[in-house]
């Protein structure tokens, strides 16, 4: 089965808040499947199921040198984040051809619905962290350059526009 395309940005469903996941399902368990598919495929550390056109609130973060290691999250949630902030190059398969340094919290503590459908909490710490905020904003229909100054998100995506 080929897997889906990544959405490009400009897309409306990039900036669609993703609908919560009632349940985990046969349907949901094949999702991540081909989410961790696409992820490895890149390669990335994580990605969002909006990311692939699908409007739930799925994402899947492997931060693992070995890979392998994929956390699967439905509903997740930021529950307590660092005060100590992280610098890290982001970029997004729906946006090809540029990158930016964003800040955020060093170590997040996230709650989700895990793949055997109980509510789980973990604490993660560096590009576990990074890629676990960049999937939520994701999720709430956001992009990792909306946490840049206008000026350095209007030259990015100029940028961005030379590569579409």
């Amino acid at each position: 089965m080929m897997p889906r395309p990544f959405v490009q940005w400009p897309a409306p469903a990039l900036r669609t808040p993703a609908a919560p996941v009632t349940a985990i399902t046969p349907e949901i368990t094949a999702l991540w499947d081909e989410m961790i598919e696409a992820m490895d495929a890149m390669p990335g550390v994580g990605l969002a199921a909006v990311q692939l056109g699908v409007p739930l609130a799925l994402a899947v973060v492997d931060a693992s040198d070995a890979r392998g290691q994929a956390i699967r999250m439905a509903n997740p949630e930021i529950l307590h984040a660092s005060v100590q902030l992280r610098e890290h190059e982001e970029a997004s398969p729906n946006l090809p051809g540029v990158s930016a340094v964003v800040s955020r919290p060093r170590a997040v503590t996230v709650r989700f619905l895990n793949a055997a459908g109980e509510v789980e909490e973990r604490d993660l710490v560096g590009l576990w962290a990074t890629s676990v905020q960049h999937q939520i904003d994701h999720l709430a229909g956001k992009m990792y350059f909306d946490r840049l100054s206008k000026l350095k998100r209007d030259m990015l995506l100029r940028k961005a526009r030379k590569f579409a």
